[in-house]
């Protein structure tokens, strides 16, 4: 294994998708020191080899949004969203942030673009003084995936009423994904009857963490999606450590058994999930 990682988990039974990654961010820890990279082919390879065998490629600035267009080009078993984090969009001068979402306007339009995220607000890293270019920002994304039909990413940081707020004034796209789930049983519902995906990271498995797993057991098995967010949010046992797409089959196993599902049953739903979630399927990794 990679030095500073943890092993890789026993295979799933059946291949699901890592819905949100960041393969271009370097791991910080504690523990172990920073600047910690996989190589992307051997990233892909690891993942494949324990069933994660496609992979969802996020950008949260222009430079990372460029560089997930890139890597999807050159690696079929990857897609790219592109976006401004709404945290990068507050620091943005006015002028610079249109700059910047025309350029995202225009890699949205590449092909292998299946989705513009991740997007939203945050009001967890930016102050009330920011909270008005994330909007401004956030409908623009909204507007930039109706205009190429793709898939919107969100990304909620204690902002679950405002975020629902926008939604219900703009509408969503067709196909919309809650990243990183973060919020309880009512908020789930209150996503999924606006025709949400939700997404559940690592989190999900975090002792502190029971109000995701109520939210995940009201959660329509057909909305369940899987994601990392690796580098971070890596799950239990591992919580601290570097995170990487090998480590999905621990969330994975954990989400089948709080709902008590079979576990090739919700691999198999989950590749499925993801395929409507983000407008159709891919070649996956061999």
């Amino acid at each position: 294994m990679t030095e500073g990682w943890p092993e890789a988990p026993e295979a799933l039974p059946s291949p699901v998708v890592d819905n949100h990654c960041h393969l271009d961010h370097r791991s910080w820890s504690k523990e172990l020191g920073g600047g910690l990279l996989i190589p992307i082919d051997e990233a892909l390879d690891r993942a494949a080899a324990v069933g994660v065998t496609r992979i969802v490629q996020v950008g949260c600035d222009l430079e990372s949004s460029r560089w997930a267009v890139e890597t999807a080009g050159a690696y079929p078993s990857v897609v790219a969203a592109v976006a401004l984090h709404p945290n990068d969009a507050a620091r943005l001068e006015p002028s610079d942030l249109d700059v910047a979402l025309a350029e995202i306007d225009r890699l949205a339009a590449d092909p292998v673009v299946r989705a513009v995220g991740e997007t939203g607000l945050d009001y967890f890293r930016t102050g009330a003084e920011g909270r008005p270019a994330q909007h401004r920002s956030f409908r623009e994304h909204i507007a930039i995936a109706k205009r190429h039909d793709r898939t919107l990413v969100i990304h909620d940081r204690d902002a679950h009423d405002d975020v629902l707020a926008v939604i219900d004034e703009v509408g969503a796209p067709d196909r919309w994904v809650m990243h990183c789930f973060s919020g309880d049983a009512d908020f789930a519902r209150a996503c999924v009857e606006r025709g949400a995906f939700l997404s559940f990271a690592g989190t999900v498995t975090f002792k502190n963490a029971e109000n995701l797993r109520e939210a995940l057991l009201v959660t329509p098995t057909d909305r369940i999606l899987v994601e990392t967010d690796a580098p971070f949010l890596t799950p239990t046992p591992h919580r601290g450590r570097p995170n990487a797409s090998f480590l999905v089959p621990l969330t994975v196993r954990f989400m089948a058994d709080h709902l008590g599902h079979d576990l090739a049953e919700l691999c198999r739903a989950i590749d499925t999930n993801t395929d409507r979630a983000f407008g159709g399927s891919w070649p996956q990794r061999g």
